[in-house]
């Protein structure tokens, strides 16, 4: 039977190239709004639909849980997708958006898997095996790397430290920046072209905070943070992924020392629909 990362991997790529013929031609896709004001369009529905198929083709017990069809079947192991992640930069021809599959067992995230198409490059973790990140080719992985953000960090200091937040800066609201304000105040403010908690697990930014979003923007990239040595966390201090403003860190102590700056400042922002 085909190992659960490698299932995930082959989900996420096969949905990934659904995304990419529709990039062919973004001036005919059809944008609507969903309640949270967050963006959706055929694609995501179509990357949903494929990437439910892979996975209850290999897993048919297992529950799916997606973002544009919600919740299928009672499981104590369920798939968390977000098909497009990113679909604002997605539309418009941004090459930062995400395909995000992940699988939970008994509440908590063992597998994790991020792809890049238009990038092409892939990200991954298992629970206690490690975080790693590849290129693609065609439907192939290649220059398979192993992750670390940069060791225990204990004497990192948080004044200075790079900071890269989610969604683009355009796309924050101001209650948002508000939220987010003691941190900002005493850090020092990065861009970023690859999500940026993905540039945490690398190593390249000391933290990103994602303003908002549900649990499907959060399941794998956790994973793939925290086994490169990070550390990920809502606000509120939770370790789980789940709905609301939620903070990656490049250490420990960099991640301890910057709750403590937001001094629990995790209120959800306006909207909590996916970034």
């Amino acid at each position: 039977m085909e190992d659960d990362l490698l299932l995930a991997r082959r989900a996420a790529l096969t949905g990934a190239a659904v995304a990419l013929r529709y990039v062919a031609d973004l001036g005919r896709l059809d944008r609507e709004r969903k309640a949270d004001g967050s963006v959706v369009t055929e694609a995501d529905r179509a990357v949903e639909a494929t990437i439910r198929e892979v996975l209850a083709g290999a897993r048919p017990d297992d529950a799916i849980l997606g973002e544009e069809v919600g919740q299928t079947g009672r499981a104590a192991r369920r798939w968390i997708v977000d098909p497009i992640d990113g679909t604002a930069q997605f539309v418009a021809g941004d090459d930062r958006w995400q395909v995000l599959v992940a699988l939970e067992e008994a509440g908590e995230i063992v597998v994790g898997v991020a792809a890049l198409p238009a990038q092409r490059t892939i990200w991954w973790a298992r629970r206690g095996a490690g975080a790693y990140q590849a290129e693609i080719s065609g439907t192939e992985v290649t220059g398979e790397r192993l992750l670390r953000s940069g060791g225990s960090g204990a004497a990192d200091p948080l004044p200075g430290s790079r900071l890269g937040v989610v969604p683009p800066d355009e796309q924050v609201y101001p209650a948002e920046r508000e939220m987010i304000a003691p941190l900002r105040a005493v850090t020092t403010p990065a861009s970023w072209r690859t999500h940026a908690a993905l540039l945490v697990a690398r190593g390249e930014l000391d933290l990103a905070v994602q303003t908002r979003g549900q649990v499907w923007d959060f399941a794998a990239t956790s994973l793939i943070v925290t086994e490169a040595g990070g550390r990920y966390s809502g606000f509120d201090g939770r370790s789980r992924p789940a709905a609301g403003p939620s903070l990656f860190a490049r250490t420990p102590a960099l991640h301890d020392a910057a709750l403590r700056q937001l001094g629990g400042a995790g209120r959800p922002g306006p909207a909590t629909g996916s970034a």
